[in-house]
């Protein structure tokens, strides 16, 4: 998922240089959106590691 946020991103850069205004918003609002939630998961999935702790020796 980070991926297509860095490709959003790149895309939205492109199409500024170039003078697509339409295209480069659209990019830049799917690549942050995705950033954030990519962000979200990344922090729910850290909490539940700390939280599960490691398992006891058998």
């Amino acid at each position: 998922m980070l991926r297509y946020a860095i490709i959003f991103l790149v895309v939205a850069l492109i199409a500024g240089v170039l003078g697509f205004g339409g295209i480069a918003s659209g990019a830049v609002e799917i690549a942050r959106i995705l950033f954030v939630v990519f962000i979200v998961l990344f922090v729910l999935a850290a909490i539940v590691h700390a939280l599960k702790g490691r398992a006891p020796p058998s």
